[in-house]
Parts: structure tokens; C-alpha cells; sequence
């Protein structure tokens, strides 16, 4: 007689191991690391039927581990948590390379609970693997709590273990593609600024140069390095938000302070430019969860990318309004506008518009930059324009309750 109960487990698990194969495919389909590592994270809580899932990266220089992506509404706090090598779950997954479960947190003293105490979350079990990648463990693959109150069964075990190894290669060639197109990107730019150096220096040492002229090249000298000095920080800026390695704090932050502190510094360029720059903001506003100096850096990047465009006369206006779960801050400007056809490139990183080419300086990453730590901090940006009659940038913000 057929045993009805073991013709049902094969069927699942074929079932699972059919969905574990589309599941792989779909990972490798794709280099960009931010998507990647959030349709892990999904896949491994629905494989596991778990509360929540993360993935910790291992940071070489640091010997730390760092939540790099998490499920639930803790997502945004755990991107935060530095987790220690010793004393944590996830760090001796990584220093003996084998999964490891623990039905009861509060009884194993390898649990780190600072975690739960930064990130607000409750852990009772947990079930880590490694994500091994040419032999290396890169990181930890977690899930936490069974929906069902059950215990991680050897099935969950075996199913999160082979989604780890097909993710480990998945992150691993994410990165290292990540890493060599920001290279070759950075490697292209900086090509200018040293051409001209060379040539203005080798312009100096002519026997019929003038000491006026020498002057003259020197200062052009000078400018095109700190020109690269500047392109190479925000270079590692932007590396750093988009391989994750950029660690925001999770202080409570009033946008208001941050918004008049970035007008206060701005204002004097844009009087010097005759440029009205005026804020429209309430008495008050919900506290956000996240870096003040970052989002600092967000207003300057924005309010000043509208005083380098906006011409004598024109007016830049700094709005920003609560609702029940974000925060919405607007920069408009009466500036000459974005074509339509370059609106969707404004992001990108290294990108500028190309009528603008040599009308202010940079290196076209401040929009790349600030979109990366809008959304690092659970929010959202766009961009409206019409040539013309001026720009509108938009970004939202969860409040710290939302978040």
C-alpha cells in the first residue's frame, strides 16, 4: 500500500526544488547588488515560512559583520548594526563555515542581542548558513522566527543551505562587477583633469613662457587636482552607498534644523548670484530615523545644484510638509529647467546635462550621491522640470515610527 503522507513530502519537495531552480536563475540574471540581495532575502524567508530573513556581508578590513539587507520594518534599523565577529551567531557561522541553528536565543550565549535592542525586533530562533564564494565565507545568510512556533526542521536547514551557495556566487559576482564598472567609470573621468596638468606642466618648463603665463598655468594646474581630489572623494562616496559599506547612524533627526543649516550655507552664494532663496517649512515636523550629517549633505547637494544653475533673478524655494508616515521636502527653483529627454539620466552617476557642460563645475555624482542616501534612509527622489520655466526636486522620508 502507497504511504499517502511520503507521496505528499516528495511532492513538495520537488515542488521546492523547482522553485529553488527558478529562484537561482533569477539571481544570476542579475549584477546589481541592492535588488539582488532583497530577492534573496525573500526567497529565504518563503523557503524557511519565517518572520523575517537578512544577509550580514563580511567587512575584511574591519573583521566585522554588516546587515546589508533585511525583510520587515526593521529592514531600514538593521542596515545600521555592526555585528561582532565573536559573540554573535552570524560570526561563528562565518569562523566555522556551517549553518547553525538555535531554537531558543535567550539560552545560547552566541546570540547578539544588541541587535534586537538596535533594530527593535524580537528574535526567538534563528537558522544561519554561510554564503561561501570560491572557498571564502563572504557572509551569512539568516531567518528568524517560523511562523508556524515550530522549530527549524533538517528540510530548512538543507533548502536555505543550497539557496546560500547559489546566492554567495550571485553577490560575489555582483560585486566584483560593481567594483571593476566604477573603476573603468572613475578611471574615464579623471582622464581630463590629468591631460590637462601634464600639458599645462609641460607648458611651464618652455623656454619663451612668460612668468605671467607661468602664473597662469599653475593656477589651472591647481584647480584640475583639486578637481580629482574632489571627484576621488565622492568616488569613494558613492562606492561606499552603493556596495552597502556606507553605514548610516540611526539618530533622531529634526529635517528642519537640517534644512536651515544647509539654506544658512548656502545663502551667500546665492546672494552673490542675485538668487532669492527662501524656505517654507512648518514650526514643526515628525522626527525622521537616520544621519543628520547625511541628510545635511542631501541639502546642500540639492539647494546648491539649483544656485549653480539658477540665473541672476531667479528664486529657490525649500519646502517640506508631514503626513502620517513620511516626510516630504521639496526644492524648486524658476532656473532655465531640464530637456525632457535627459530627465531620465539625472541620477546617473557621472552624468551631466549636456548644455550645461562647463557652466559649473563637478563631476556630475552629487544627484548619484544623494539618491543613494535618500534611499539608504527608506525613502524615495524624483525630478520634474520643464525647460525653461525651472526644476523640481522631491524626496520623501519615513517618519521614525514608520521606520
Amino acid at each position: 500500500m502507497v504511504d499517502t503522507n511520503q507521496q505528499t513530502q516528495d511532492r513538495e519537495r520537488v515542488a521546492w526544488l523547482e522553485r529553488l531552480i527558478e529562484i537561482s536563475r533569477s539571481l544570476n540574471s542579475t549584477l546589481s547588488l541592492r535588488p539582488l540581495l532583497y530577492g534573496i532575502i525573500v526567497a529565504a524567508q518563503e523557503f524557511t515560512r519565517t518572520d523575517a530573513s537578512s544577509i550580514l556581508l563580511v567587512d575584511r578590513k574591519s573583521g566585522q559583520l554588516h546587515f546589508e539587507a533585511a525583510t520587515g520594518a526593521q529592514g531600514y534599523r538593521m542596515r545600521s548594526i555592526v555585528v561582532p565577529m565573536e559573540g554573535s551567531v552570524a560570526g561563528w557561522v562565518v569562523q566555522n563555515g556551517k549553518p547553525l541553528v538555535v531554537a531558543d536565543v535567550r539560552t545560547d550565549p552566541r546570540f547578539y542581542h544588541k541587535a534586537d535592542e538596535q533594530s527593535t525586533y524580537t528574535t526567538r530562533s534563528i537558522l544561519a548558513v554561510p554564503l561561501i564564494a570560491r572557498g571564502n565565507v563572504i557572509g551569512v545568510l539568516e531567518t528568524v522566527n517560523k511562523k508556524s512556533g515550530d522549530e527549524f526542521t533538517e528540510e530548512d536547514t538543507e533548502l536555505l543551505t543550497v539557496l546560500g551557495d547559489q546566492a554567495a556566487v550571485a553577490v560575489q559576482n555582483a560585486l566584483l562587477f560593481q567594483q571593476s564598472d566604477l573603476i573603468a567609470e572613475i578611471v574615464h573621468e579623471m582622464r581630463t583633469p590629468l591631460t590637462a596638468i601634464i600639458s599645462y606642466a609641460d607648458l611651464i618648463q618652455w623656454p619663451n613662457t612668460t612668468p605671467a603665463q607661468c602664473h597662469q598655468f599653475a593656477d589651472i594646474i591647481q584647480h584640475e587636482a583639486e578637481r580629482i581630489n574632489e571627484m576621488a572623494s565622492n568616488f569613494l562616496d558613492l562606492a561606499r552607498l552603493e556596495s552597502g559599506r556606507a553605514y548610516l547612524a540611526t539618530a533622531r533627526v529634526d529635517l528642519i534644523t537640517v534644512i536651515h543649516m544647509a539654506v544658512n550655507v548656502l545663502t551667500p552664494q546665492a546672494d552673490a548670484k542675485q538668487i532669492g532663496l527662501l524656505v517654507g517649512v512648518p514650526d514643526a515636523l515628525p522626527p525622521v530615523a537616520g544621519d543628520a550629517q547625511r541628510l545635511h549633505q542631501v541639502m546642500l547637494n540639492l539647494v546648491g545644484n539649483a544656485v549653480k544653475y539658477c540665473r541672476p533673478g531667479d528664486n529657490i524655494t525649500v519646502t517640506a510638509e508631514g503626513e502620517e508616515d513620511h516626510l516630504t521636502v521639496s526644492v524648486a527653483d524658476t532656473g532655465p529647467g531640464i530637456p525632457a529627454e535627459t530627465l531620465p539620466h539625472i541620477f546617473e552617476r557621472f552624468y551631466r546635462v549636456p548644455s550645461t557642460e562647463g557652466q559649473a563645475p563637478g563631476a556630475g555624482l552629487g544627484l548619484a550621491i544623494t539618491r543613494k542616501i535618500i534611499e539608504a534612509h527608506g525613502g524615495e527622489i524624483t525630478v520634474s522640470s520643464e525647460e525653461g520655466h525651472g526644476t523640481i526636486f522631491t524626496f520623501t522620508l519615513p517618519v521614525e515610527s514608520a521606520q
